[in-house]
């Protein structure tokens, strides 16, 4: 992440004001230069910026918080809080007919991720609701994008409705047919994008609004347009009255412009966040959590959720178990690396952890290809040393066998079989904390690295798997 991202720059100004016995106004006074300077950077709308300084201004200046106890704890709550509020106070769900079959249709303009979005959002109601979802493709004006909504349809098994590029309202209206006949209990439109907003397209989606009558009208807005975005949120909902929001290519908390403008520009609520191409990379937006992850307090609630999609519970309870007896082998190991990959990129889960923040340039630089290349060597033992790791330790004919058969060298492997020592002495440490040593572990999660001792190994590449 750059140093002069939205999150940085915040972290720097609160930084400077914790830890503090007392403040002064011109303290506060010196911090909100930096938080107005930070947005603006961001690209959040100067009307919005204005506002959110007066209000903390307003409430940081009140002799309770300058005299009171922790004065600098206290001002990064009020701009937690202001953040929360700029972004919309609670989370929104989707709103679902009671009886009978919800209608969505989504609007945006050509480019912000749209037709991926719409996959994404078919497999979140599929997963939460437990629904039977259909696709009606009727942006007819991008061959492409018909075609782009049947593929990510077969990748996902969801059915799309699609009669080329004949007119849109023709489409809906059968395609409406077509989903009642077939007992599905939600529809997703898919309608036209344009590269900018005109008469024509506009007209074309009131008419399409006034065949489906729908029960949410989302919107897709790309989280790098910044400002933009929240003028363009406002130019749909003005004739359309869109229901949400769906922020697009949000990478965590580097881009804040959009998501701190849209709510308060447009009065539309964001709903769900999208990142990445993988179809399970889409969360319902959380205004607080969001705020948390700006202000580098992390966001456990959202790890714990994606730890509890990804890590059967049995599973976990049986690895815990291994390592505590120090039988934790390289087949559970392998388990490991799959349940990390289920939940995302390594730099992306240590986002989630209160602290890490500050080592995001270190966690930037984990390579996940590291886990593939540690499973292929696994893959390339024998079923006997992956359930034994003493008969990969006490051999070397068999290290050399296992490193050929993986097309990686003898120091690959070896690094590997530091992983394995370092898990179990990890969990031993653990073990052996009392309850004081544990707190402090669970505010400073790197705690648990250090003070272990590397291998030391003669020749290059020796010693600790490096992930670089």
């Amino acid at each position: 992440m750059a140093e002069n991202s939205l999150s940085s720059r915040l972290q720097m100004a609160m930084r400077r004001l914790t830890g503090r016995g007392f403040l002064t106004e011109s303290d506060i006074d010196e911090m909100m230069r930096e938080v107005r300077l930070s947005l603006l950077e961001a690209d959040v709308n100067f009307k919005v910026v204005k506002t959110f300084i007066q209000n903390i201004k307003e409430q940081a200046v009140g002799e309770k918080i300058l005299k009171g106890l922790n004065p600098g704890q206290q001002v990064v709550k009020i701009v937690h809080d202001e953040l929360k509020r700029v972004m919309g106070e609670s989370a929104e769900g989707l709103r679902f007919k009671v009886s009978g079959m919800t209608t969505i249709m989504t609007i945006g303009l050509q480019g912000s991720g749209k037709t991926t979005a719409i996959g994404k959002l078919g497999v979140y109601i599929r997963k939460t609701e437990n629904k039977k979802v259909l696709f009606i493709a009727a942006d007819v004006y991008r061959p492409a994008a018909i075609e782009q909504l049947v593929t990510i349809g077969k990748q996902i098994g969801v059915e799309v409705f699609e009669r080329g590029l004949i007119d849109a309202r023709t489409i809906v209206k059968e395609g409406l047919r077509y989903a009642k006949d077939n007992q599905f209990d939600v529809v997703i439109v898919d309608t036209a994008g344009r590269l900018h907003i005109d008469e024509k397209m506009m007209q074309e989606l009131i008419d399409v609004k006034a065949i489906l009558q729908p029960d949410e009208i989302l919107l897709t807005v790309d989280a790098m347009t910044g400002q933009d975005a929240a003028n363009i949120c406002k130019s749909f909902h003005e004739q359309l009255s869109a229901t949400g929001a769906i922020l697009t290519k949000l990478d965590g908390d580097t881009r804040g412009g959009a998501a701190l403008s849209i709510r308060e520009v447009s009065g539309i609520p964001i709903k769900f966040a999208s990142s990445g191409e993988k179809m399970d990379a889409f969360e319902v937006f959380h205004p607080e959590r969001m705020a948390s992850r700006i202000l580098g307090m992390g966001d456990v609630l959202t790890l714990i959720e994606k730890a509890t999609d990804a890590i059967d519970e049995d599973e976990a309870t049986g690895m815990m178990e291994k390592l505590m007896s120090d039988t934790f082998n390289y087949n559970d190991l392998l388990k490991q690396f799959k349940m990390i990959k289920k939940m995302g990129s390594v730099s992306k889960i240590l986002g989630f952890l209160p602290g890490m923040s500050q080592m995001k340039n270190a966690t930037q630089n984990i390579d996940d290809k590291q886990f593939e290349k540690m499973s292929v060597l696994i893959q390339s033992m024998t079923e006997a040393e992956r359930k034994d790791p003493k008969l990969v330790d006490t051999s070397s004919r068999r290290r050399e066998r296992i490193a050929r058969g993986s097309g990686m060298s003898v120091a690959d492997l070896n690094k590997l079989r530091t992983a394995l020592e370092t898990q179990k002495k990890m969990m031993k440490k653990m073990m052996s904390m009392d309850e004081k040593e544990l707190e402090g572990l669970s505010k400073n999660p790197s705690k648990l690295m250090q003070n272990q001792p590397a291998k030391k190994g003669k020749g290059k590449g020796k010693g600790q798997f490096r992930i670089r």
